[in-house]
């Protein structure tokens, strides 16, 4: 992701098997002269279709098929912008950050678009609207601070399933009330919305708090380290005029 030695960190056993089925499969036919860059924009052109299609889903839920297509080619892509950076020595800032940016935009905007089409409450679209860009701007500064690019335990893949089955269900109910609730009515795919937001939002506040942490250790580490150069320093100093 960087110039310097990022360690690439994936707790989720569903990413890096599903990394590893594309390495194989596509990874290696990808054209010789495809950069890291042009699979990130290929992935942000599917992401913005899968948008759109959410959009228009407001005059028919069939366009849902075209989120679903939109989603799956923006989780291929964003696995194998990484694999061509690492395997032909591609990697770079600029590069990390346009990967990251084009993932919390796609997010955000598919939720917004989701919301608009009433495929889901637009109360819930707005709770779910902060999580993903709150874990993608953790995962930066664990890069920037720690050198680690690290996963959340719902990584990318887990995301992308989810709005899935969020447009499959808008596909069946026709983006209909399934039945009301203290005169609200409640779709399916407000209830995985809500549901799947409840682990979303705990994984987003533990990456948070296991950050700070992390980095206020690093800060006391680099405190001593400065105090013993500092003492060795006036150390030094005391031998040379003792001498």
């Amino acid at each position: 992701m960087s110039e310097q030695k990022v360690k690439k960190i994936i707790p989720s056993k569903l990413e890096t098997g599903f990394q590893q089925f594309l390495y194989r499969t596509i990874g290696e036919h990808l054209p010789k002269n495809m950069t890291p860059n042009q699979m990130t924009g290929l992935g942000a052109l599917f992401g913005l279709g899968g948008v759109i299609s959410a959009g228009l889903s407001v005059i028919s839920p069939w366009f849902l098929c075209g989120t679903i297509v939109g989603l799956a080619g923006h989780l291929v892509c964003d696995d194998l912008d990484g694999f061509i950076a690492r395997k032909r020595g591609m990697s770079s800032t600029a590069g990390g950050y346009f990967d990251l940016l084009t993932d919390i935009l796609h997010i955000t905007y598919l939720l917004i678009a989701m919301m608009f089409a009433h495929v889901i409450d637009y109360h819930l679209a707005a709770f779910m609207v902060p999580v993903y860009a709150l874990i993608i701007f953790t995962a930066m500064n664990y890069i920037h601070y720690l050198g680690e690019f690290l996963f959340p335990r719902l990584g990318p893949i887990e995301t992308h399933m989810f709005f899935v089955l969020i447009c499959v269900l808008g596909i069946v109910t026709r983006n209909q009330p399934t039945f009301e609730l203290w005169g609200y009515g409640i779709r399916l795919a407000d209830i995985v919305v809500l549901v799947g937001g409840i682990p979303m939002y705990y994984e987003m506040i533990r990456l948070q708090i296991q950050l700070f942490r992390r980095l206020d250790e690093k800060d006391q580490k680099d405190r001593e380290a400065k105090k013993a150069e500092e003492q060795k320093a006036e150390e030094d100093r005391s031998e040379e005029k003792a001498g």
